[in-house]
């Protein structure tokens, strides 16, 4: 049993002095070998850091996209270009009989809602504020917009179909009107109107994609009421979708029943628009993975220039060590053992580069994600460390190869004459 473990314990015992040999060799002529590594500490500093902020730019993007709701479809007409002409922006408007035909029809869609919105001033004792947004709503936005009423209660359907002057207000309404911390029983004034507030409705974050900024004052109204108060107001569709990994396929069933219902022959464009957000998040995560298919690359051709430089350092080291080659050769060492020293040397410059280019693109993720507050995503998969230093690695063997078979081919008489 030990004859047979005998070869194996004496190569695990080159291999680690060789180790040892090539971090001293680093330690002897530093600067020599940090700038021989150069190539290689800044190609995987560079890549490591990119994949750290490109996480920490996706994770920030797909958050504000989850906000928004990766469920959600938005529908509303639209006039095409062709058509400005002969159709009117009324006729291109959605319908709520068209509303009834996707629910009806549509397999795709869990829920929807109707939306229309004004900007009117409204007052309470005595106190005006300008330009209030007014959206007038249906009982399900609560779960298709995931926000929730804090105080009071949500509408209820007699408050669509009655038209009741009823609304619901947000904090920053609640704040700018100087209304109590629970607002429900309290009477306010739109457009000359007087509306009950039934509840309070938590005010969400607005996202980037919606102007970013700072939240503003909200009152929700049903949508028969805002509709009766404003016959002209633009209405929108915001649908949720049964499952969001088939927001293509949903996208089609809508399509259809609309262009079916609005006759539309099949060269005839579009008179409405969708959007899917599930769409923009497939087409996000694809960019990024491009981007990141590009970082590698980037960092390949960085890699084969320090794998040149590694190679002309072991080649020069191979004729600076000649006679010591030729001494060990004397002395019984096999080929094989000389081209494994020096490969292995090559490969720990390649390692040790690896490592300090990680280091450093660590560190540049850790200032990101110090410095910049939406980058709190940012991080570095334990993959892509794996992927670098078995880049290195591979590096180091095909740098390292000429010079230790050179190494290895070296006459010993030859060698040891070598000034």
């Amino acid at each position: 049993m030990g004859i047979v473990f005998a070869p194996l314990i004496f190569l695990l015992r080159l291999c680690v002095q060789t180790v040892f040999l090539a971090i001293g060799q680093i330690f002897t002529r530093f600067v020599r070998s940090a700038l021989t590594m150069l190539g290689i500490i800044i190609g995987v500093g560079v890549v490591i850091a990119s994949v750290g902020g490109l996480n920490g730019m996706k994770g920030f993007v797909l958050n504000e996209f989850e906000t928004l709701g990766a469920k959600k479809m938005w529908v509303w007409g639209y006039v095409p270009e062709s058509k400005r002409s002969v159709m009117s922006w009324s006729d291109a408007k959605v319908s709520l009989y068209e509303g009834g035909l996707i629910m009806d029809r549509g397999s795709a869609i869990a829920s929807m809602t109707p939306q229309c919105g004004r900007n009117w001033d409204v007052f309470y004792e005595g106190k005006v504020v300008r330009g209030v947004e007014v959206t007038g709503i249906w009982p399900e936005w609560h779960d298709i917009e995931d926000r929730q009423v804090l105080y009071g209660r949500p509408f209820s359907n007699i408050d669509i179909e009655e038209k009741r002057q009823v609304c619901l207000v947000n904090e920053d309404a609640v704040v700018d009107l100087n209304l109590d911390t629970d607002p429900t029983g309290d009477y306010i004034q739109i457009r000359g109107r007087r509306f009950l507030i039934v509840g309070l409705v938590e005010t969400k974050e607005v996202t980037i994609f919606q102007g970013g900024g700072d939240s503003t004052a909200e009152i929700f109204i049903p949508f028969d009421t805002h509709k009766m108060m404003d016959p002209y107001s633009w209405t929108l569709f915001i649908m949720q979708m049964e499952d969001p990994e088939l927001a293509q396929e949903a996208e089609a069933e809508v399509r259809f029943i609309l262009r079916k219902h609005r006759q539309l022959a099949p060269d005839e464009e579009d008179t409405f628009r969708i959007q899917v957000l599930q769409e923009a998040i497939q087409q996000f995560s694809a960019l990024a993975g491009g981007i990141t298919v590009v970082a590698a690359i980037i960092v390949s051709f960085s890699l084969f220039v320090g794998g040149i430089g590694i190679m002309n350092i072991m080649l020069a080291s191979v004729s600076e060590r000649t006679r010591e080659i030729g001494l060990r050769k004397a002395v019984g060492a096999q080929p094989i053992v000389v081209l494994l020293q020096f490969l292995i040397e090559a490969i720990v410059q390649c390692v040790v580069g690896g490592a300090v280019g990680v280091a450093i693109g660590l560190g540049a993720v850790g200032v990101l994600r110090a410095s910049i507050d939406w980058m709190d995503a940012a991080s570095v998969p334990m993959f892509w460390m794996v992927i670098a230093f078995g880049a290195c690695a591979i590096v180091g063997v095909v740098s390292g190869m000429l010079p230790a078979m050179k190494a290895a081919a070296l006459n010993p008489i030859n060698a040891l004459r070598h000034e």
